[in-house]
């Protein structure tokens, strides 16, 4: 891209000027405009690369947790029957899992995710503006 460099003569009349200042501006937004594009695909790319990265080392850590909790199994059942070993286990994350989903779902709801500041934010301006154009 190069840059464009406009020389203005003494008898330039002003609507010619306009025109190549318009022309200038115009080419300088669509320059912009394909940096930009070029920035998003390139950051689109490194994103999808950082998703894959992350998917396949959440796949290897759930492959290593599962390995864990079976050796856990296995340690316990040195101690106790094996079913009992696996059944005290399983009981543990399941209730664990129950208290992280429960934990989540009230993090959802609907009360909490309410904008509370951008929604007092709101009424103030409104209060604002119906005072002033109340006011008159």
């Amino acid at each position: 891209m190069r840059p464009m460099v406009t020389v203005t003569r003494e008898n330039d009349s002003a609507a010619s000027l306009l025109a190549r200042l318009v022309g200038d501006v115009t080419a300088l937004l669509r320059n912009e405009m394909a940096l930009a594009r070029a920035e998003l695909a390139e950051s689109a790319h490194q994103a999808l690369g950082g998703v894959g990265a992350v998917a396949i080392g959440g796949g290897v850590l759930l492959a290593g947790g599962l390995t864990l909790i079976a050796a856990l199994v296995l340690g316990l059942a040195e101690l106790m029957e094996p079913w009992l070993a696996a059944l005290l286990v399983g009981v543990v994350l399941v209730a664990i899992g129950i208290a992280l989903v429960k934990a989540g779902k009230r993090r959802l709801d609907p009360s909490t995710l309410k904008l509370q500041r951008t929604q007092q934010s709101l009424l103030k301006d409104k209060e604002t503006v119906t005072e002033t154009l109340g006011g008159t």
